[in-house]
Parts: structure tokens; C-alpha cells; sequence
């Protein structure tokens, strides 16, 4: 079985953990795992009202959850939310844990009076994309990286 929680800048440890899944699941240990932010910058990030971290857990350990921006629009006053990482653990995949926590995020984006979830998914990554294709309907776009140099 199963729970979820919202994570909030109490939950540094369990953000850790949610890295390290991000990580795995993306092949990405080095972006996820070799410089992690102290405490003080993840406190910071939890606490805000336009991050959104949510953890599926099976007993004190993460096995999945999500990354979430709300984004205020300038247009007109509403909110779009972009899930920015997804993944849940190898061994816990296929058990409704990705769907859940996208249910868990629309419920929160009712409350945040959001108009729509976005989210972007590799054109290869079959079974993300069967995920989101439940939820909505898909766009065909490209995606630029400008790097900024410091």
C-alpha cells in the first residue's frame, strides 16, 4: 500500500529521496545526485507557493513523485501548473503510483485555481506518454534549450 504526500520545507530528507529516484529513473545520477542543493536552499524551495513536490511512499521510503511549477499568467488572472519530473521507482512502476500523483496534483491545482497541467514527455518514451494521453489531449511542439552562460 501506498501514501502520498504534499512535501513541505519540513520534508528536506524526503526530497533527497525524491532526487534520488529522479535520478534513476532518468538515467541522470550525476545531474541528480552530485550537487545537491544544502538543506537551507530545499527548505527555501518547499516553502514556496509556486513549487509543488509531491512523494509516494510505501512505508519511510520515497518510491515516487513529482516536480511541479505554478506559473502565474500575465493575460489574464490564472495559474498553469508544468510538471517538470515524474518517475517513479523501477520495482514500484505499473501499481497506479504516476497516476495517482498526477490526480493528486489536478486536485491541487483546483485549489490554486489553475486552468491547466502541462507537462513534456521524450517523443520515445512510450509509456509516459500513454500516462499523459490519459489525462489530455497531446500537442506536437519543439522544445529550445538557450544556454545561458555565466
Amino acid at each position: 500500500m501506498y501514501s502520498y504526500q504534499y512535501l513541505t520545507a519540513a520534508d528536506v530528507l524526503l526530497v533527497k529521496g525524491l532526487l534520488k529516484i529522479f535520478g534513476e529513473a532518468f538515467g541522470e545520477m550525476r545531474t541528480y545526485q552530485n550537487d545537491v542543493p544544502g538543506d537551507g536552499y530545499l527548505t527555501s524551495l518547499l516553502a514556496q507557493r509556486h513549487f509543488i513536490a509531491l512523494a509516494a511512499m510505501t512505508g519511510d521510503e520515497v518510491v515516487g513523485g513529482l516536480a511541479a511549477y505554478v506559473l502565474d499568467k500575465l493575460e489574464r488572472d490564472r495559474r498553469e501548473i508544468y510538471i517538470y519530473d515524474l518517475a517513479v521507482a523501477e520495482e514500484h512502476r505499473r501499481r497506479g503510483i504516476a497516476t495517482t500523483l498526477i490526480r493528486r496534483l489536478i486536485d491541487i491545482a483546483k485549489d490554486r485555481r489553475a486552468d491547466v497541467i502541462f507537462v513534456q514527455a521524450d517523443s520515445e518514451d512510450t509509456p509516459a506518454i500513454r500516462l499523459y494521453e490519459a489525462f489530455g489531449a497531446k500537442k506536437e511542439a519543439y522544445q529550445f534549450d538557450i544556454v545561458v552562460t555565466r
